[in-house]
């Protein structure tokens, strides 16, 4: 399917080679989407999909899909009549390769591309491990 390898210099593996490719943007690529053996189409390291666009931060709310996730993002509005802001938040709905496993609390940075679903357009590229302790679903916290 994917024309060309990467090649390792000096070292012979005996497993077949793996395809997998830097997403750029300063992500590096997982190691278990270089030494897996899952095959995810819609992977941005090992699929073809091509990360573009924005770039967005939010807490996993929900992992109960397959290979996708709910990130919550929260954000403040504010109302001028009161001089105030208010909280707010929206729900994304994100692709998640088999290379990561987060859970919910974890906050994802997640990268636009193609649509990959009828409401799925994001990506997840990086995991930062769980800050916040006891329930995170309706936590407010701006990153």
């Amino acid at each position: 399917v994917f024309i060309g390898s990467k090649r390792l210099l000096g070292k012979k593996s005996k497993k077949a080679m793996r395809y997998w490719r830097n997403v750029g943007l300063g992500f590096p690529t997982p190691k278990e989407a270089k030494e897996g053996n899952f095959v995810d189409k819609k992977c941005p390291f090992t699929g073809n999909v091509s990360i573009r666009g924005a770039i967005l931060k939010g807490m996993v709310i929900s992992t109960k899909m397959k290979r996708t996730i709910v990130i919550r993002r929260n954000y403040l509005h504010y109302i001028k009549k009161f001089n105030r802001f208010e909280k707010r938040h929206s729900n994304l709905p994100v692709h998640c390769s088999p290379a990561f496993e987060p859970k919910e609390g974890d906050i994802v940075t997640a990268g636009q591309c193609r649509p990959l679903a009828k409401t799925v357009r994001f990506n997840v590229l990086k995991v930062d491990k769980n800050q916040i302790f006891g329930s995170a679903r309706k936590q407010f916290a701006l990153f």
